[in-house]
């Protein structure tokens, strides 16, 4: 019998979304959690070489983060060939409440995403969606894959790696090398993170470098990291990891640009330092991450020792594969309409992937509901 063993840590979604995987294919694993056994970490941390979860080792084989594709490949299922009514690619607020609607007209819909929530996924306390005082960005999105899995809708977790089209229908291949056909496409991917343009960045992803501090924060107890930011999830980050952390250095590169609520209890932190208009310009440490040389407005360096460094610096749109299929702007971002319609008939969108000048969790909620009430009235039509 085949032995599974997941890494894990208590709040972090990526995590939970790789046992929900295995759960739904009935196999059978173990769950260590690395945030309260430092031993357990200190035996992930050999085995894999990362500092960062989950790590799922499926015997001997070494699986690093939620491998969608290669999970699929191990314990999966081979697609089916029906036509869908509506697929919809990205499972976070924008696409789990168009997939809600799309139920409700009794549309038979797909959802397609890598990890369910989208970077809704990365706050730590959410204090501006109506009906909660706060709510953890794990906790909110959990709540609404909840719901979705309550209705007729079918939700995989894949990567959609292109998207033609065949006369009135879609045809969308997937990493896992499975195609799946549609009438309509729903588009609410959204974003990544930013990269912060730094030699040798790749080599310390998992290894001190993160971008998620929901999933690793808790490998960092008591030692001295950084936060790169100056925006309401910089502060977010910064304040939730001087509770964990000996010590935090918030590196902006120009101003503090988070909202007062934010400023004013940064203030309050004794163990955060704030380096404004300041920039890293330098990685350090041999297998794991050590260091970092910063550089101010004046050209002067400095190194600071660290055992770990938040990635806070904004996102891009996922939109590399939607090239000459809609029309895009100057950001890469997918032009919609009011109602979440595209340039290309049968494709609409919603979200932090398209042109909407305000990136929320409940405009994307809102604009998702609008996409897919588009989508049903187009089908309509047809």
């Amino acid at each position: 019998m085949t032995k599974v063993t997941v890494y894990s840590t208590k709040n972090c979604p990526y995590c939970r979304m790789a046992k929900a995987f295995l759960e739904k294919y009935g196999v059978p694993y173990e769950s260590i959690d690395v945030g309260t056994d430092e031993n357990a970490a200190l035996k992930m941390i050999e085995l894999s070489g990362q500092r960062g979860v989950p790590v799922i080792m499926v015997d001997n084989e070494v699986i690093v983060g939620f491998d969608a594709p290669r999970l699929n490949e191990l314990f999966g299922e081979t697609e089916a060939t029906d036509i869908y009514g509506v697929l919809i690619v990205g499972a976070g607020p924008a696409g789990l409440t168009a997939a809600v609607y799309c139920a409700r007209k009794m549309l038979n819909t797909m959802v397609i995403s890598e990890n369910i929530g989208g970077q809704a996924l990365e706050s730590w306390a959410i204090e501006n969606y109506m009906g909660y005082r706060m709510i953890s960005g794990e906790d909110l999105m959990k709540k609404f894959e909840e719901h979705v899995r309550t209705l007729n809708i079918r939700l995989e977790l894949d990567k959609v790696v292109s998207i033609t089209r065949e006369e009135d229908v879609f045809v969308v291949k997937t990493l896992s090398d499975n195609t799946i056909r549609a009438r309509v496409v729903i588009l609410t991917q959204g974003n990544r993170p930013k990269k912060l343009g730094v030699a040798n960045e790749e080599h310390y992803l998992g290894r001190g470098l993160s971008i998620c501090s929901t999933c690793d924060g808790p490998l960092y107890k008591g030692k001295m990291v950084a936060v790169v930011g100056g925006g309401n999830s910089a502060l977010q980050t910064a304040l939730e990891m001087s509770d964990i952390a000996k010590s935090v250095s918030l590196i902006v590169r120009s101003s503090i640009r988070a909202d007062p609520v934010y400023v004013e209890k940064l203030n309050t932190r004794k163990n955060i330092t704030v380096h404004k208009n300041t920039m890293i310009t330098a990685l350090h440490g041999e297998k794991f991450l050590s260091g970092v040389t910063i550089k101010d407005e004046l050209g002067t360096e400095q190194k600071i020792s660290l055992d770990g460094v938040f990635i806070e610096i904004g996102w891009l749109p996922n939109s590399e594969m939607l090239e000459g299929l809609v029309d895009m702007n100057d950001k890469k971002e997918v032009v919609v309409d009011i109602n979440g319609c595209t340039s290309a008939p049968g494709i609409f969108a919603a979200g932090d992937i398209t042109s909407a000048k305000s990136k929320q969790i409940i405009i994307a909620a809102g604009d998702g509901a609008k996409a897919a009430l588009e989508a049903f009235e187009y089908l309509v039509k047809q």
